[in-house]
Formats: structure tokens, C-alpha cells, sequence
């Protein structure tokens, strides 16, 4: 049975309550309302099987599908999920083999567990990685939470935040489906937006949410200058799946004119990794 982000982080005993700068995409509009990215990363989760087995050869193949960055998983709190040998790699060595990879690593998702229990450790990490982006992946609060435990998750983060600003980094928070779903008339996700401190936690938009109806560019223009990055994923009605970026349904030339609006500076594609060559070459060619 594969491991979903769920499933690792509700097993591993860490989910809450239940157990040189960051890189800037410039965008070029000509006459023609024409559009480009200048860089764009990948988040590891979906290929972490490759990572893991092959740190450097695997880094060396994205980068030459035209990456540029590479969001990390922290090994430390991922160690679950099959990250364990890469917490033996110290974050200084590790920036040494992202970089010779021709990559650069400017943000990596966190578990709530490890932020809360291991603060100071996974700041030490990220500086030595050179990381100035600490997403907290999600908080996995039960099914049955209220918008009040989401808000407590919230009020916890940007204590969090506090410690991180101190340090020179930046926190984040990353949404999944669930915070699209509605507590009576209260979409779990305005209520975030509401507690979270625009100074201390930044938004990174997962844009797989359009499988739900919800899309990107709309927080992007609702919540002006809230987010630091975006998940791309792209979706197709038709089959129900997940598609490579640009044969779907997702507006990318509106999803990027919004980002600017919204304060997006990085852009990881997270899909099966099948998608990942089709996706760079839709991207290189905008």
C-alpha cells in the first residue's frame, strides 16, 4: 500500500492533535499579452523513492528537464515516509550536491510535530540548506475538526512564524483538500486567512484544488500579497485525473498574471512523476 502524505504523517505520530534570497520569477508581458517563467522547481514527495535511492543522480535528471529548484521534504520529520537516510546527510553537504546538480533548494515542507518539537534543530538545517521558506505541510487535524481547532492550529503556527522571522526565514503553510471544505456557511480556509498573521506565515497554494472547484488565481487577487509559492498541478474533468501541466483545465495564463497580485515567488510542480517532463516543457516554452 503506498504511502500518501496522510497516511505517513497520521502514522508516524507527529500529526497535530492526532498524535542568497528567496528566488523571484520574473514575468515578461509583451503587446501580444504573451507570458514566461524564468524558473520554476519541483516538490520531491511524489519521487521520493528515486531521491532517496539516488540523491544526486536523481537531482541531476530533474535539473535536466529544466528545473531549476527543488522543494525539499524534511528528512528529520519525514524520516517515516522513508527519508531517514538522507537525516544522516548533514544540510551542508546536502546544499553541496543540490547545487552541483545545478539546482538550487529555497524551501522544504515540515510536519507540525517537528516544528513544534524541534524548532531550533530544523532552523539550524534549513540555514545550513539555505533554505529561507519552512512550509508546515498541513496540520491533519481529524476529520471531525471545528473551524475553532483549525483556528487553534492557526494561533500555534504563528508562534512558530515568530521564531522563524527571528531566524531569517519565513514560514508557510500548505493547503490540501480539506481546507476547502466548509464548517456550515465557513470555508475552512477563510478562517485560516483570517488567524494566520500575514507577516509571519505565508500561503503556498496547492492549484490541484481545482479538482474541487476551487481555483488558484481567485485567492490569488482575494488575498493580495498572502502567498510566498504554488503547487502546479494541472486537471482533466474528462478522466478525472491529474494531468501534465497545460492539458488541462487550470487558466495558467491568468493562474501567473494573479500570482503576482497574490506575491507568489516560487512555483513547484508536484504530480505523478510521469508528468514531470511534459510539465517542464510546457513550462519552458510560455
Amino acid at each position: 500500500m503506498k504511502t500518501t502524505r496522510r497516511t505517513f504523517i497520521q502514522k508516524s505520530g507527529l500529526a497535530f492533535g492526532a498524535a542568497a534570497l528567496a528566488s523571484n520569477i520574473p514575468f515578461s508581458l509583451s503587446a501580444k499579452d504573451t507570458f514566461s517563467i524564468d524558473s520554476f522547481g519541483f516538490q520531491v514527495w511524489t519521487i521520493r523513492e528515486k531521491l532517496i535511492a539516488d540523491f544526486p543522480g536523481t537531482l541531476k535528471m530533474m535539473a535536466g528537464l529544466g528545473y531549476k529548484e527543488v522543494e525539499m521534504c524534511s528528512p528529520l520529520g519525514y524520516s517515516n515516509a522513508g527519508f531517514a537516510p538522507l537525516h544522516k546527510i548533514s544540510g551542508t553537504d546536502m546544499r553541496k550536491m543540490v547545487e552541483d546538480a545545478g539546482l538550487v533548494c529555497r524551501s522544504s515542507h515540515y510536519t507540525m510535530g517537528e516544528l513544534r518539537d524541534n524548532l531550533d534543530n530544523r532552523i539550524e538545517w534549513s540555514k545550513q540548506m539555505g533554505i529561507t521558506q519552512i512550509i508546515c505541510s498541513s496540520f491533519w487535524l481529524p476529520a471531525t475538526a471545528s473551524v475553532d481547532d483549525y483556528r487553534k492550529a492557526a494561533q500555534e503556527l504563528n508562534v512558530i512564524g515568530q521564531k522563524t522571522k527571528a531566524a531569517g526565514i519565513q514560514a508557510g503553510f500548505h493547503n490540501h483538500n480539506m481546507e476547502f471544505e466548509k464548517r456550515g456557511d465557513v470555508l475552512i480556509y477563510d478562517a485560516l486567512m483570517e488567524e494566520l498573521d500575514p507577516d509571519l506565515v505565508k500561503m503556498q497554494f496547492q492549484v490541484a484544488v481545482i479538482e474541487i472547484g476551487y481555483k488558484a488565481a481567485d485567492y490569488f487577487r482575494k488575498y493580495p500579497g498572502r502567498f510566498i509559492s504554488a503547487h502546479l498541478a494541472d486537471y482533466s474533468p474528462a478522466s478525472k485525473t491529474s494531468v501534465p501541466i497545460g492539458q488541462g483545465i487550470v487558466d495558467w495564463k491568468d493562474l501567473f498574471e494573479a500570482s503576482k497580485i497574490g506575491g507568489v515567488k516560487n512555483y513547484f510542480v508536484e504530480m505523478d512523476p510521469v508528468t514531470f517532463k511534459p510539465s517542464a516543457e510546457y513550462l519552458l516554452n510560455l
